[in-house]
């Protein structure tokens, strides 16, 4: 895997005490940029590695995808409450709700969102387990940034089938 294609974790700086901050509503890196319909426009990133993650929407944003970030399940719940996005990308060890409860209250309330589980601490136990649960797919990180963007892809074109 290339450096170019690996999802770096380095610091991204927001303005906020600690240096990163929630972004609690979906934001594209240009706006005036054609819309790319075959891709997501509402990618909730739940994780609480907050330079992992904040990496990772960046890197989703420059391929025309909307993202949104909370730090873990319990604000990913509050949020998708109230706007619910299209895919969620969940880690699995998280403080509090962690990502296989998160995973199963997800698909219990919004069975139509789509999540895929990247993790780095996964087994192939925990694999089978958000499969069985009705998780999209089950990546393991560093991710490769192209297999990533075409996950969210087939997701996205599998809910839209369903549209």
């Amino acid at each position: 895997m290339s450096k170019r294609n690996a999802i770096l974790t380095a610091a991204i700086r927001l303005s906020s005490p600690n240096g990163f901050k929630e972004s609690q509503s979906y934001s594209k890196s240009n706006i005036s940029k054609n819309l790319n319909f075959e891709m997501p426009s509402k990618v909730l990133l739940v994780d609480d590695e907050k330079e992992f993650v904040q990496t990772l929407s960046e890197r989703l944003q420059m391929r025309d995808m909307g993202t949104a970030v909370v730090y873990g399940g319990k604000s990913a719940l509050e949020l998708i409450g109230n706007d619910t996005p299209e895919i969620m990308i969940i880690d699995l060890r998280m403080p509090v709700i962690d990502g296989i409860e998160l995973l199963k209250q997800v698909k219990q309330t919004q069975p139509e969102i789509e999540i895929i589980v990247l993790t780095g601490h996964g087994s192939e136990q925990d694999k089978k387990t958000c499969m069985d649960l009705g998780a999209f797919a089950y990546m393991q990180k560093p991710v490769d940034i192209n297999l990533l963007s075409d996950s969210l892809k087939k997701a996205y074109m599998k809910i839209k089938a369903v549209d």
